[in-house]
């Protein structure tokens, strides 16, 4: 028995998780969200792994501190250039370094030159063999798993304690934790790369187990990263009647738009949305109302550059979202991320300015629009936030979307479908800024 036990001691390996920083940009809000992909992966290691995360956004990197392997989680494509700088600095100390995330399986190949391995895909019951490859000198310099996908209910709870969690607040105002309760997205939309990331088949968790999971959150405000809710309205709806006993406020990417998704997602908490906002339709406008009507609010996001788009039509377009009281807006403009569509005709077409990839943060021009230069739609980005946010500033918008859900934690969580008392009061017209995965890389 005392050999078993010194050989399982003998186990233990010492994992440092880093999550690379990146710059905030111009029109980004200030505060910080606790990042999804490293607390999914830390969920998939054998239990002999002491991980120690580091959030460089937010911490300084020992660089002495003695570790057995390190792991770099790339979310962002504007994350990849310091991720190969932080590997490349420990790999000059003898330090063998694997890569993970989205970001990792959008530059493959460029961050092979800078690994001792990448890991392609999702990780659920796949890091035992990685790991026992490590240990014993054999670690392949690639793990490619994007076309063979674990089976969905192996996924587990997250390892949120490896967070520190004191960082992820705002001014003492507690941010939202992140979950899931899918993968995979049967759309294929022109600016995204999840149907390379995660395929085109939707692929819902079982219900038990996400609702469990959302439960066991010390937090109730939750943000479900979903690509989208609005792929199966039966597993929709069960979903939310499962939430509802929760009585937690949450956002998420858009809700299917019909009066019986939205009464639930309502009564489960729906706190506001992120909703793509496409074109001036009627149905836009009655869409957003809907949403209004069952007090969610919402948060447009906004891309700009398409090749339909011209400068009257985006001029137009900013009317129009004044018009239809967005709560929130995120304007940002067209980046042909690599395995995306946008990317596969852009370079086609020789319209791809630059593969520096610090300027792939979707508020930088680096393509060709097709009815103006690069300069005038830059421009046109800044006239659509100045426009947008010249009545009322984003921060104070920003302060009234937190005051909504502190009065909605303080009433119980309590709300009526369809009395926007809750939602709207004047909340008028609003913006935010994004991410390269939250709008199109994720």
């Amino acid at each position: 028995m005392a050999e078993c036990f010194s050989k399982k001691l003998s186990l233990k390996m010492k994992f440092k998780l880093i999550y690379p920083k990146w710059s905030k940009l111009d029109r980004q809000t200030e505060f910080h969200l606790p990042p999804h992909g490293p607390v999914v992966f830390a969920a998939t290691l054998p239990d002999y792994v002491d991980v120690d995360f580091v959030d460089e956004n937010l911490q300084a990197i020992d660089f002495d501190e003695a570790v057995d392997l390190v792991g770099i989680s790339m979310m962002l494509t504007i994350q990849v250039k310091r991720g190969w700088e932080i590997a490349d600095t420990y790999r000059k100390r003898g330090i063998k370094v694997i890569f993970g995330g989205i970001a990792t399986m959008l530059h493959a190949e460029e961050t092979m030159e800078h690994a001792d391995a990448v890991f392609l895909g999702e990780a659920e019951g796949r890091m035992e063999q990685v790991l026992d490859d490590f240990r014993h000198n054999k670690l392949q310099p690639c793990y490619d798993y994007i076309n063979q996908r674990p089976d969905i209910a192996l996924v587990g709870p997250a390892r949120r304690d490896i967070l520190n969690r004191k960082l992820y607040n705002h001014k003492g105002v507690q941010m939202v934790d992140l979950v899931h309760a899918s993968r995979g997205c049967r759309f294929n939309c022109y600016p995204c790369a999840v149907s390379y990331l995660g395929g085109r088949a939707f692929r819902p968790r079982p219900i038990d187990k996400a609702v469990a999971e959302m439960a066991g959150i010390n937090n109730n405000r939750l943000f479900i990263v979903d690509n989208s809710l609005a792929q199966d309205t039966k597993w929709e709806m069960e979903l939310f009647r499962e939430m509802i006993p929760l009585k937690k406020n949450w956002c998420s990417h858009p809700i299917e738009d019909k009066p019986e998704v939205l009464d639930l997602a309502a009564r489960a908490g729906a706190w506001y949305v992120y909703q793509a906002v496409f074109d001036t339709s009627d149905y836009i406008k009655e869409r957003i109302k809907r949403y209004h009507d069952h007090g969610i609010m919402v948060e447009g996001t906004i891309l700009l550059g398409l090749d339909t788009h011209t400068e009257d039509f985006i001029k137009r377009f900013i009317d129009f979202l004044l018009e239809i009281e967005l709560d929130l807006a995120e304007f940002t403009v067209l980046t042909p991320f690599p395995h995306t569509k946008a990317y596969d005709e852009l370079n086609r077409q020789n319209r791809i300015l630059s593969h520096d990839w610090n300027d792939f943060s979707a508020d930088q021009v680096v393509f060709q629009p097709k009815h103006m230069s690069p300069e005038k739609l830059q421009g046109l980005l800044d006239y659509a936030w100045n426009t947008f946010y010249h009545e009322e500033p984003q921060r104070i918008k920003m302060a009234k979307l937190f005051k909504q859900v502190v009065k909605r934690e303080m009433d119980g969580n309590t709300f009526r479908p369809r009395d926007r008392s809750l939602a709207g009061q004047s909340f008028g017209r609003t913006v935010n800024r994004e991410d390269d995965s939250a709008l199109f890389d994720k």
